[in-house]
């Protein structure tokens, strides 16, 4: 039971209701002296110290010790006298077993200050949060040397105000550093400090690859590609918006526009009469009484957008019954609803009749399918066709068929996501990739295919090279539940001493 104490000599042990008190000295040989190293076994004194050990049954166990002062045999000694140590169980001035300390500092590593001291209040250890934290920042920090590889990223200290930089082993996901901001002389100074990287893991921060660039001109930067197929997502979305007209009336052409997209016609033609009598973008703002960046974004349309939002049902009671409805209003259209709620009803339906009175006024029992939104549509064009279900696939078909610049914005997709499994020969690839994507009226993908040739060397390196931003990205989301915990209270310097520690 009191194995960790086996360095000592127990005398005695009581029960002291809420604590168990173990009397206890230290053995009787010789120690050497913190100075010159002589061993000694001479007593010049006592002296008395009271520690708190482990645990035992849930009650607090208070060794009292005895210890010697002993006297240093060499005369020229600058310590004459010194009190012994026990290495392992008890430091200088502490008074908690190095053990129960170590277990106050992991639980503290884990859940900072108010958390871990209610814990270790459940766990017969009460200490404050301050004795906690205080366990906290003993711990040491891993030196360990610069890796060759390394990933770089951001994350927020409060979210579009102030970011700081996380560096990582990009190979192992070691945490090296964390710097205060994301400033480019922030992160130079410290590749500057810090020599033999050789490879740098970001995304497209123009910041981040110009203090690279700066610090570290023989280096190798690579560019993460799950940021590239970020990018394409958010360009994929918008060129999909910009062709709904197409597409919507493809997948569903039986169903009208709703208000929506007869405000968009509207808006639109109003902006090209007055465009077209000479009107200036600023004066059409002022006449309508619309924002000027509105006004710009249907002055670049060639024709009105047919934006359809498709409704968000879900399931209902109604939903078996479906075919029955659909049969018996199309046989007989001036049905009353409650024949048809008698006739389900006789078939198993235990819903209600506003239920129902919603239901087809909603026209869900009519209607084949809803219409696809953007959102959607333009996920079933990012998604790998083997993880598509049957009616997935006919729908994507539809979508892509639409028109020649969706079919060519499918194909697009297509070949980028082959690009991103590393690969010698990819940087050719994407030449011939930007070369079709730029042939194509698809703007918004052209100004994607800008920014690659802007980093083009990057790209190149992470569309050939294994070297990903993978694992710093999991750090910084260990860093966010590390934030949630801490609540904001803690400065930077804790914050950085939590995300360093193994």
């Amino acid at each position: 039971m009191f194995s960790g104490l086996s360095a000592l000599v127990v005398e005695d042990v009581a029960d002291g209701g809420d604590a168990v008190v173990v009397t206890a000295r230290t053995r009787e040989d010789a120690v050497p002296c913190p100075v010159c190293g002589t061993p000694t076994a001479k007593v010049h004194g006592y002296h008395g110290r009271t520690v708190t050990d482990v645990p035992v049954d849930g009650r607090q166990v208070v060794v009292r010790l005895c210890i010697r002062r002993l006297v240093c045999p060499v005369l020229a000694c600058r310590r004459q006298t010194f009190r012994e140590q026990i290495p392992g169980l008890l430091e200088r001035h502490q008074r908690r077993a190095v053990r129960l300390a170590g277990q106050i500092s992991q639980v503290a590593r884990e859940l900072c200050g108010r958390a871990a001291a209610r814990l270790a209040g459940w766990l017969a250890v009460p200490v404050s949060r301050s004795t906690a934290l205080r366990h906290l920042r003993r711990l040491p920090l891993p030196q360990q040397a610069v890796p060759r590889v390394i990933g770089v990223d951001d994350f927020a200290l409060r979210r579009r105000h102030r970011y700081a930089t996380i560096i990582t082993d990009a190979e192992t996901g070691r945490r090296v550093a964390v710097l205060p901001d994301r400033e480019a002389m922030t992160l130079e100074s410290w590749l500057r400090d810090h020599p033999g990287v050789e490879v740098v893991c970001r995304d497209g921060s123009a910041t981040y690859a110009e203090a690279v660039r700066r610090a570290l001109p023989d280096a190798l930067q690579v560019s993460d590609r799950w940021h590239l197929w970020h990018n394409l997502c958010d360009k994929v979305l918008l060129e999909v918006r910009a062709h709904a007209a197409c597409w919507a009336t493809a997948v569903n052409p039986a169903r009208p526009g709703g208000l929506r997209e007869q405000t968009t016609r509207e808006r639109w033609n109003k902006i090209h009469d007055l465009l077209g009598q000479g009107v200036g973008l600023l004066d059409c703002s002022r006449r309508l009484g619309l924002a000027l960046n509105t006004v710009k974004r249907y002055a670049r349309m060639p024709e009105p957008q047919a934006l359809r939002i498709a409704p968000a049902y879900r399931p209902t009671l109604v939903d078996p019954y479906r075919d029955h409805l659909r049969a018996r209003r199309a046989a007989n259209p001036a049905v009353p609803v409650a024949q048809l709620l008698r006739e389900i009803r006789e078939r198993g339906y235990t819903g209600s009749a506003n239920l129902l009175v919603r239901y087809l006024n909603q026209g869900r029992a009519e209607g084949d399918r809803p219409v696809t939104t953007p959102r959607h549509a333009s996920r079933l064009l990012l998604t790998n066709p083997e993880n598509l279900r049957p009616k997935e696939t006919t729908l994507l078909e539809k979508v892509a068929a639409a028109c020649p610049e969706m079919t060519a914005l499918a194909d697009l997709v297509r070949d980028f996501a082959a690009l991103l499994k590393p690969a010698e020969g990819n940087d050719v690839k994407l030449t011939e990739w930007i070369t079709a994507a730029r042939a194509v009226d698809l703007p918004h993908l052209r100004s994607l295919t800008n920014g690659l040739e802007i980093d083009r060397s990057a790209v190149d390196a992470g569309l050939t090279l294994p070297y990903h931003n993978g694992r710093t990205e999991g750090v910084n989301t260990r860093t966010k539940r590390i934030m949630r915990q801490m609540h904001g209270r803690a400065g930077f310097d804790l914050l950085r001493h939590r995300i360093l520690l193994p």
